[in-house]
């Protein structure tokens, strides 16, 4: 019944927005609705509320469109049914509002709309933005008004929650997720959601203000916009296996309860502590049943991986001599049949610690799983090959990838969930090339627009209640624009982003030291990469930043920027500004030669990080080549001291999605399948994700490291855009050692396919497939193929 409930509802949330829109009035004008909330509390500490609404329909209605939001968060039922939970997250200026038809839920008679909804108060995730505990939903027209949201409504505050704050000094880590949760199950109601629950014992709910349209009244503390990406999705996903387990009665535990063939009865007075596996990393709302065990205790402990005594992890699948430690949940079950609980937020783990403690009734635990969720992105590109290990890489890759996407795109499941401007850009393109999907693409950008500070620079993450400024990513946020420029055609909404992408540039231009037309000294934190040598500072509060960042002349930061005005250039030409794209070229021009020229070390044939050539890194070798600052001629040669010299500071994983940009612009791209062994390292030490960086590291799951998904398409295949809004394509493949390949990367009028072999020692065939309408080139050594929607052959000797 579970997996066939799961799959309804992966059906129903895989529906398209688009089906349920709000009305030009909803969208327009001042709602009629009211903000609303408990009475006699203060509304921004912590709290869990239950709102619930009766009403009456003479018949059931073919259509009942509602529109919906909550602070911070609510999870909505019709009639006991699961409707959808929200709101996708945002800053005050741009708080979205998510639209539902709930006709196949209502009955002719009695109706009920119930909702839970929480507030983290000061234990709040730092990707959570507030203003304080609230519910609204507004009918999308006079028909639906009769459940907008005012005084008639009901609320219950339920004090079966306390916050467990995580402590990242005793997880030796910065973990801003928010906090775990204690819950006592005597003071949960029960069947609150459904119309047969007795709620007169609520109380009335008092109004805050009304609703307000972003745009609209002379003062809001929501201003609402209509959400723009899909519900996440939730799949039923059973606990692969038990490691371990302890008890101090005998006890003889297998798997059955974990797959629904049966139950796991813990004895009274005891303490038993299991160690599951999922096997895999996942992120998911874990769910357990409980029967019996009045006033026993079950905690929970989740982490990606154990540790030994000294903090190490090593091997992922090893557990012997190790231990576990990481964010917790607590139920405290009352002795009723058939009690559950979920925590309010989903967890991210591998592993999890169940340890229960019974007092004088035994407990049976009915079952325990998953309700796996996440941003519901589609594979439909696909990549093979001659070598089968490549299948593996790819799969654990998209598999970070997935886990890192929600409602934003998150650095790291486990950690922070924070969107990041840097992990974005290489996330997005990943997106594009493997599901096709933009929407979260285009969310990303627009928040990070909604971001932008009066200086002229976006925040580095967003959205995100503690501000944090990171310049650089502001110019990969002009990268990100470009991404999506290329890839989709949309020219409203990228024109949308050009005046903030003129006021980051500008405020870079502001700070070029005239006398070596090189950037000078800069504010904020200039982070470049995780590089070994570029240690965290405790003293600026700072790391991963390179000589001349903060006090000026960084090579690194200049190319760049010289690479992102480009960018620019490229974009303001296609709209028509002239003017404005030859300024930005000019200026490339004059800084990445003034860059070159002093930072060039003749005695190396390398680029130093400053021009007083004490420190030299692939980093700034890489953007010299990506900015066109050095000599065509000289790029083979810079790109084989990058890979060879051992002295330069090394670019981690995040870093090296720029180091195969520079091997393909440098003419080297077929070397990069001999690159890949970081990535063959990460699956040797039992990761079934891409790590943040090599070990040891603080994230198993991070994002920025899932780019061969991305490469295997856009350089082995070689499949990219040759115009903007990828209305021709370039297909340019990089076989390396391989002998085959295969690819499909999804496109907006179809699919492009390549299916390919080598060819004696030098020539390629097979077959292309474009879409019907898309025309490109197909280049192998030198040799070009025209190409034209349809089924093809190309064949170069």
């Amino acid at each position: 019944m579970k997996v066939l409930q799961a799959l309804l509802f992966s059906l129903l949330i895989s529906l398209p927005l688009s089906a349920q829109k709000a009305s030009q009035k909803v969208l327009t004008q001042r709602w009629q609705a009211d903000w609303i909330a408990p009475q006699n509390i203060n509304l921004k500490d912590f709290g869990v509320f239950h709102f619930r609404k009766n009403f009456d329909l003479a018949q059931k209605p073919a259509q009942f469109i509602i529109n919906v939001s909550g602070d911070n968060r609510y999870r909505l039922f019709v009639n006991g049914h699961f409707i959808g939970t929200g709101p996708a997250r945002s800053d005050l200026m741009h708080w979205n509002f998510e639209t539902y038809d709930i006709a196949k839920y209502l009955n002719q008679g009695k109706n009920t709309i119930a909702t839970v909804v929480w507030n983290f108060g000061e234990f709040m995730p730092a990707a959570q933005m507030s203003n304080k505990t609230g519910f609204i939903m507004q009918g999308n027209t006079e028909q639906e008004s009769l459940v907008n949201t005012n005084p008639t409504w009901k609320i219950f505050q339920n004090q079966a929650y306390k916050p467990l704050p995580v402590d990242g000094r005793k997880l030796r880590t910065y973990i801003v997720v928010g906090a775990g949760e204690e819950v006592e199950a005597s003071k949960l109601p029960t069947n609150w959601e459904k119309p047969s629950f007795d709620d007169s014992q609520w109380t009335n709910a008092r109004t805050l203000e009304h609703g307000y349209i972003s745009g609209t009244g002379t003062g809001a503390e929501w201003y609402l916009v209509p959400r723009t990406i899909p519900q996440m999705e939730e799949i039923h996903q059973n606990i692969n296996s038990i490691r371990r387990y302890e008890s101090s009665k005998t006890l003889t535990i297998n798997d059955n309860w974990l797959k629904g063939k049966g139950t796991l009865n813990i004895p009274a007075n005891s303490k038993t502590t299991i160690l599951l596996d999922q096997t895999f990393e996942t992120v998911a709302y874990p769910e357990i049943i409980v029967s019996g065990g009045k006033d026993s205790k079950i905690s929970f402990i989740y982490a990606e991986a154990l540790i030994d005594d000294k903090w190490v992890k090593g091997n992922r699948n090893e557990i012997e001599g190790k231990h576990i430690i990481g964010i917790q949940d607590i139920f405290r079950p009352d002795g009723q049949a058939k009690r559950g609980f979920r925590p309010l937020w989903f967890r991210t783990y591998r592993y999890i610690e169940i340890t229960i403690e019974t007092k004088e009734q035994a407990l049976t635990i009915n079952d325990f799983y998953g309700i796996k969720t996440g941003y519901p992105f589609e594979e439909k590109g696909n990549f093979t090959s001659n070598d089968p290990s490549l299948q593996n890489i790819w799969k654990v890759g998209w598999q970070t990838a997935r886990l890192c996407a929600g409602e934003s795109y998150f650095d790291c499941p486990y950690y922070e969930q924070l969107q990041y401007t840097g992990d974005t850009r290489i996330q997005a393109l990943i997106s594009l090339y493997v599901s096709g999907d933009d929407r979260l693409m285009r969310k990303a950008l627009t928040d990070y627009d909604n971001s932008m500070t009066s200086e002229g620079l976006t925040q580095s993450r967003y959205p995100c209640n503690t501000p944090q400024i990171i310049p650089t990513f502001s110019l990969f946020w002009v990268s990100m624009t470009y991404d999506f420029w290329m890839h989709r055609k949309d020219d409203a909404f990228v024109k949308s982003l050009l005046p903030n992408i003129e006021k980051v540039l500008g405020w870079y231009e502001r700070k070029i030291d005239p006398q070596k037309n090189m950037l000078g000294a800069m504010r904020w934190w200039s982070f470049v990469d995780w590089a070994t040598p570029w240690k965290w500072n405790p003293i600026s509060d700072i790391g991963g930043v390179p000589d001349g960042a903060t006090d000026g002349n960084s090579s690194i930061i200049t190319f760049q920027y010289a690479y992102t005005l480009r960018q620019a250039a490229a974009i303001f030409e296609t709209y028509g500004d002239k003017d404005k794209a030859i300024y930005y070229r000019t200026l490339a021009d004059l800084i990445s030669k003034s860059s070159y020229e002093q930072c060039w070390d003749e005695s190396k044939s390398e680029v130093a990080d400053t021009p007083d050539k004490k420190a030299f890194s692939q980093h700034a070798n890489i953007f010299a080549i990506l900015a066109n600052a050095v000599p065509r001629a000289n790029e083979k040669a810079i790109m084989d001291k990058i890979l060879k010299d051992q002295s330069l500071t090394q670019a981690t994983f995040y870093f090296r999605f720029y180091l195969t940009q520079a091997l393909k612009k440098s003419g080297n791209a077929s070397l990069y399948y001999s690159t890949l062994s970081p990535w063959r390292d990460m699956l040797n030490i039992g990761l079934s994700t891409f790590a943040e960086q090599a070990d040891p590291t603080r994230s198993d799951c991070h994002a920025w490291s899932a780019s061969p998904n991305y490469d295997f398409l856009a350089t082995i295949c070689g499949i990219m855009p040759d115009a903007p809004g990828f209305e021709e394509v370039r297909i340019q493949p990089a076989l390396g050692d391989l002998e085959n390949v295969s690819g499909k990367v999804p496109h907006p009028s179809g699919e492009i396919t390549v299916n390919l072999k080598r060819k004696g020692k030098t020539g390629i065939s097979g077959e292309v497939n474009l879409p019907s309408n898309l025309s490109g080139r197909f280049i192998w050594n030198g040799k070009t193929i025209t190409l034209k929607g349809g089924l093809q052959n190309v064949d170069v000797e």
